[in-house]
């Protein structure tokens, strides 16, 4: 009941003098770091290389690497999420959440058929093409933000809300998407 009252106290608009609008907040945050985002190569070339690398990739497949991502979560085995978990464009996000003191909580980018090319930290599920994360992001266009609702996150046990967008190359072209999550409680 607690967890549930202040999520709603978290998402309401504010109404009072010096409140803050939590998913206002959330956008602004994210919009303000968008083109350095955008403009980090290694997390370019990361995204570049792995549509090349799925670009043959069947619906079929996608769901096969999704089903063996889930079931790696909490093993001491992660055959497919060590990879995406360990790479360069990987450290350069755990540099964002540290470099974010607190306030980025969550942070992971996908390729352009919603599959996972780097994460900070493990994600439940490998494929995000199926969620509004990619769906109201990669396939709207390069202006695209989708800002979720302020939700408690068991993992983290923080209340956090994503917010996602378009990933574009150094030209401005749509090539994937990045999800952050925000610490809600630090955004005021």
């Amino acid at each position: 009941m607690k967890n549930t009252a202040l999520v709603l106290i978290l998402a309401c608009t504010a109404t009072v003098a010096g409140a803050v609008d939590i998913p206002v907040a959330a956008r602004d945050y994210v919009e303000a770091r968008i083109p350095q985002w955008r403009a980090d190569p290694v997390l370019i070339a990361a995204v570049l290389a792995q549509n090349a690398a799925h670009a043959s990739l069947t619906e079929a497949a996608i769901l096969e690497l999704d089903t063996k991502w889930r079931a790696e979560v909490g093993q001491s085995e992660q055959p497919t999420i060590r990879p995406v978990l360990t790479n360069e464009a990987a450290q350069v996000l755990r540099a964002i959440e540290h470099d974010a003191g607190g306030t980025v909580a969550e942070v992971f980018v996908m390729d352009n058929r919603g599959l996972n090319v780097a994460v900070a930290d493990v994600t439940s599920d490998y494929w995000q093409g199926d969620e509004e994360k990619f769906t109201a992001t990669y396939p709207v266009g390069a202006d695209a933000i989708h800002v979720g609702e302020v939700d408690f996150d068991e993992s983290s046990q923080l209340f956090e809300i994503q917010v996602s967008f378009t990933f574009t190359d150094a030209s401005g072209a749509p090539i994937g998407a990045m999800t952050v999550a925000l610490n809600a409680e630090a955004l005021d």
